[in-house]
């Protein structure tokens, strides 16, 4: 489940990267307002083109060794892969989205020697379990403090925040099946919780089954209660994809005053 968990998280934030890389540039007057909201980051509607990057998935590590076509990583589970690459891959680098700064900075072309041991990456592109090998289409060298917020996620799933696809409502309980951990999770809404689609206020009659949602909160006497809902909707190929990552708000900033 942890490889899953921080695999899903990974290709969420890379997705967002190379997305924003092809996104054209806008004059200020143009551009969409800012959002300090993970799930309407410019980078969403990039995650879509999920089936570009390859079959393997997503895989996050630490670079160990360096050599002229290929990088040997170690996830955070231990396991050693080689990341193959070519003239053909997309390497950047995504420095962190703060709260507040809309689509954060650009990301920023790499040579394949600018990777170097001891680096934080993501990798999409074919991967072989068996072998412990990916064809890399995109590498993403991740900033420092972005990798230590992959992990804080990764930490906090299903303490703090849930994702999934709602599967059953029943008054205010709603259960979701996760793509992040491909399990079951349900949580409960109270007079406090707050609904969005997008950026527009919504209710928790608006929550249809089959919505993609993300939900923050805490878990009370073994109950998760959301004090945030958004609907995200359902990708063009109908998998729940993550979003990119950034830091969820302080408690007292989620908290209905």
């Amino acid at each position: 489940m942890k490889l899953r968990l921080l695999s899903a998280i990974a290709m969420g934030m890379a997705l967002g990267a190379a997305s924003a890389q092809d996104a054209p540039a806008t004059s200020p007057e143009n551009q969409a307002p800012a959002s300090s909201h993970p799930h309407e980051a410019g980078g969403w509607q990039g995650q879509h083109q999920r089936g570009a990057w390859g079959s393997g998935g997503g895989l996050t590590g630490t670079v160990t060794e360096v050599s002229a076509n290929q990088y040997i990583i170690k996830t955070d589970a231990g396991e050693s892969y080689t990341v193959r690459f070519s003239a053909d891959t997309r390497i950047i680098k995504q420095t962190i989205q703060r709260r507040g700064e809309g689509g954060g900075n650009p990301p920023q072309a790499l040579k394949p020697g600018d990777i170097k041991v001891g680096d934080a990456v993501i990798v999409l592109g074919d991967a072989d379990a068996a072998a412990r090998s990916v064809g890399a289409k995109v590498i993403v060298q991740v900033d420092p403090e972005r990798a230590r917020q992959m992990r804080e996620m990764q930490a906090n799933y299903g303490k703090t925040w849930l994702m999934g696809k709602v599967t059953a409502i029943d008054e205010t309980k709603v259960t979701l099946q996760s793509a992040v951990d491909n399990a079951s999770h349900a949580f409960q809404a109270d007079e406090n919780t707050t609904f969005r689609k997008r950026r527009i206020p919504v209710t928790l009659a608006d929550i249809q089954v089959g919505n993609v949602v993300r939900v923050e909160g805490a878990v009370k006497d073994g109950i998760f209660v959301a004090v945030s809902v958004t609907i995200l909707g359902i990708p063009a190929e109908g998998t729940p994809t993550v979003p990119p990552v950034v830091p969820p708000p302080p408690p007292s900033a989620t908290q209905p005053k």
